[in-house]
């Protein structure tokens, strides 16, 4: 781990490159810079926001994997019981905080409101892992996630509270699909029925954004055809994407 300060411009330009890139859910400069001094502030290099953190409904988030990895690095432990689409268990220890069992069900997250969420649909497994990793931990040792969300926590969360009030001259506030979680879903999609779901969200994003998901989307499509018999057809669009 480095702590070495790396200095305000050299930050400045790599929040430029990691904008740019469209890539991490990071869609301006403002918002890698703000992630980067995260990092900074924790003794990480920069670059490590782009790895770790993710934004979601304008939220800075850790990734699930990232906050287990920090959970390991910390001394904790996690032994994982039943793993299946309806229900995951896992086992959080740690010689500060002891050890706990953390249990997600598929029931729970449905009666918590939270599969309006269509990637609960689609990656039901992936989404009760997420949960049990953030409770584990926080309950565990929460100096690891000091008030972080995950990336699937956060796109469970109603966008009206996790985004400032327009001006009242702006009119309504229109949510916009974020790019880094359509990307994820169109790289983790099984079905075509699948990737046309992600149409109406991959509709929201800016031109750029939009072409590199409908192409990233046309090669698993590809990838889904080749691999399923009979041959799925991905369905016309309407109108231009």
């Amino acid at each position: 781990m480095s702590t070495a300060l790396v200095p305000v411009d050299q930050v400045e330009r790599m929040a430029l490159a990691v904008a740019k890139s469209g890539l991490f859910g990071v869609k301006t400069p403002d918002q890698a810079m703000a992630l980067m001094l995260i990092a900074q502030a924790e003794g990480l290099h920069p670059a490590i926001a782009a790895r770790d953190y993710h934004i979601i409904n304008n939220r800075p988030t850790l990734k699930a994997d990232a906050m287990l990895a920090r959970f390991h690095t910390a001394g904790g432990t996690v032994r994982w019981g039943e793993y299946t689409e309806r229900r995951v268990v896992g086992t959080f220890s740690h010689p500060q905080g002891g050890s706990v069992e953390i249990e997600w069900t598929l029931d729970m997250a449905i009666t918590a409101g939270l599969t309006k969420n269509p990637t609960w649909k689609s990656y039901p497994r992936q989404m009760l892992r997420a949960r049990c990793i953030s409770e584990g931990i926080r309950t565990v040792f929460p100096g690891v996630v000091v008030g972080t969300y995950t990336p699937e926590e956060a796109e469970d969360m109603d966008p009206q509270t996790a985004q400032p009030a327009a001006p009242r001259d702006m009119g309504p506030v229109v949510e916009v699909a974020d790019f880094g979680s359509i990307m994820r879903q169109i790289d983790a999609a099984q079905t075509i029925d699948a990737l046309n779901d992600l149409r109406p969200a991959i509709r929201t994003l800016d031109r750029d954004a939009r072409a590199e998901a409908m192409d990233a989307a046309q090669v698993r499509a590809g990838q889904i055809r080749a691999a399923q018999a009979p041959v799925e057809t991905l369905e016309a669009a309407d109108e231009p994407i």
